[in-house]
């Protein structure tokens, strides 16, 4: 797992070291010696965490801290020769993540890292997931797998369980040409016995319902000789 990481001290020995242990490990790395350029490139380069000092010039870690998190969510880990208990809770209250005291040790301090950009990918991932309907959905298509129904423009279209069955399986499938005997077996079961034709059928009824113009498809496609498959419209292609 890598990213991006800002490290921010004014002590150039220091960054040096953090630069260069964390490239060995895979990541890339901006260093900003003074709180002016820290909130810069926290802003312009956008890192994945940023490796914060309290004492800096220009502006000190905990104002850096407190411009940063009023817009970004990144992880911040605080850098500090200070020990106080006061100073830890400060830079917590004010948005950081994490905080370590110098000296630390390179392989406590690689071990955060990669602990908060874990818990950071995982949050972003959920986060995606929660925004994602459970479904699919081609161009003015939708089709809700929890609720089992099929909408278009918004609209909930009359389909038969069975209907839906066909239609969730090629939308699945969309761009894949399929045979009847496929469909029939993938669609209706390997027990049914019932004749191919009753998938031509069910296709003719699902146009009728989901195509503004059956005798002129969008999304359910012939492909004379071979099958049917299920194109999306607004992504091109036959």
């Amino acid at each position: 797992m890598y990213g991006k990481i800002l490290v921010v001290d004014d002590e150039l020995p220091i960054a040096e070291i953090l630069k260069f242990n964390l490239e060995k490990e895979g990541y890339q790395v901006v260093c900003a010696f003074d709180g002016g350029a820290a909130v810069e490139l926290a802003f312009s380069e956008d890192p994945d965490l940023i490796l914060l000092d309290i004492m800096l010039p220009v502006k000190d870690g905990m104002d850096v801290c407190r411009e940063v998190r009023a817009k970004k969510d990144t992880p911040i880990i605080m850098l500090t020769a200070k020990d106080s208990e006061v100073d830890k809770v400060l830079g917590l209250e004010l948005g950081a993540d994490d905080y370590v005291t110098k000296p630390f040790g390179t392989r406590e301090l690689l071990a955060r890292v990669k602990a908060h950009l874990r818990r950071q990918s995982k949050a972003a991932q959920s986060q995606q997931e929660a925004a994602e309907p459970a479904g699919l959905r081609l161009h003015r298509l939708t089709i809700d797998t929890d609720m089992y129904l099929v909408y278009k423009d918004g609209q909930t279209l009359d389909l038969t369980h069975r209907e839906y069955e066909l239609v969730y399986y090629m939308a699945k499938n969309s761009g894949r040409v399929m045979t009847r005997e496929h469909l029939l077996q993938a669609v209706w079961g390997f027990e049914y016995l019932g004749d191919v034709r009753t998938v031509d059928v069910t296709i003719r009824r699902l146009r009728e319902k989901i195509e503004d113009d059956p005798s002129r498809p969008e999304y359910i496609m012939t492909r004379r000789g071979l099958g049917y498959t299920m194109r999306n419209p607004k992504a091109g292609g036959a």
